[in-house]
């Protein structure tokens, strides 16, 4: 009967041992994660740029009123809204007035910038002259926000 060959023993590398994969595994996603959330609270929402001729009609517009509350929804979310009141001082009809609202944490580094329009056209625009009141409510606030007033800065406008 001929000899049968050696039988190897299966090499356990300690490099791709589970404990060790699942190291790698657990690492990959916590940078994975970071990186991320370094990215998405940088991220600026789209929508028309603030153009020069904007830019300049800017200071005909004025927030007063500005103020912020904490609610609870029907499903027991918190819901952050700021109200607030916007007046056109200047001689254009605004059909879109939209701001950024920009959170920052304990640190003032920013959480969260969203773009939300404060004046829209169905619902009439703003004339010269006029006050309209806005409300803006917010249930996606990061737990790092350190619940202050957001800054209020102006985004966008067009006019009518």
């Amino acid at each position: 009967m001929p000899a049968s060959p050696p039988q190897r023993e299966p090499s356990s590398s300690p490099l791709f041992s589970t404990p060790v994969l699942l190291v790698l595994m657990i690492g990959l996603a916590l940078a994975g994660g970071i990186w991320y959330l370094e990215r998405s609270a940088e991220r600026v929402p789209k929508g028309p740029v603030l153009t020069a001729e904007a830019k300049s009609y800017v200071r005909h517009l004025s927030l007063s009123d500005v103020s912020m509350k904490a609610t609870e929804n029907a499903i027991g979310q918190q819901v952050v809204e700021i109200v607030g009141k916007i007046e056109n001082k200047g001689d254009r009809v605004l059909k879109s007035v939209a701001v950024y609202c920009i959170f920052f944490d304990a640190y003032g580094q920013v959480v969260l910038r969203e773009r939300v329009e404060i004046v829209r056209a169905k619902l009439g625009g703003l004339k010269p002259g006029e006050t309209k009141p806005f409300r803006l409510p917010f249930d996606n606030l990061p737990q790092s926000w350190n619940r202050a007033m957001p800054q209020l800065v102006i985004a966008g406008i067009v006019f009518g």
